[in-house]
């Protein structure tokens, strides 16, 4: 058994984050935690975004400590089109994916996010308006009626 937190990421070739969001869990994956993790590791993040301090992510993958970082979510929703995490790359030019959070849903379902995925990407490329149902958080307020 492993009681130290350091010593358990440093023999893992995966770590993955799935736990809930609170005051003790808040950028616990940051630089000083990041230095421990085995080089050439792998971070999968599953739980919420501001468990890991993207910074020290983005950090960690360009200099080829992390070799993938892995999420599907985002430390503010939706993510802004400067977020560090969009563009993070590994020393390779990879090693960073972003997906939607969407576990434990139908097919039905999961073929309505893609196409929505699909709607959000070709709006963003082509500089058009997103679709309220999009938008989750707008500008200093929530947009969604959910």
């Amino acid at each position: 058994r492993i009681e130290d937190l350091k010593e358990f990421v440093s023999q893992c070739d995966v770590v993955t984050v799935n736990c809930p969001l609170h005051e003790g869990t808040l950028g616990l994956v940051n630089t000083e935690l990041l230095k421990h993790f085995k080089k050439g590791s792998w971070l999968v993040n599953t739980a919420r975004g501001a468990i890991c301090d993207k910074d020290a992510v983005a950090a960690a993958l360009a200099s080829g400590h992390l070799n993938g970082y892995a999420g599907d979510v985002w430390n503010v929703q939706p993510a802004p089109k400067d977020h560090v995490l969009r563009t993070a790359k590994n020393v390779l030019g990879g090693g960073n994916g972003m997906v939607p959070h969407y576990s434990g849903t139908t097919l039905d379902a999961q073929a309505r996010y893609a196409s929505g995925t699909k709607s959000i990407i070709e709006n963003y490329l082509s500089s058009k308006a997103q679709e309220p149902q999009n938008i989750i958080v707008g500008i200093g307020k929530y947009e969604t009626k959910a």
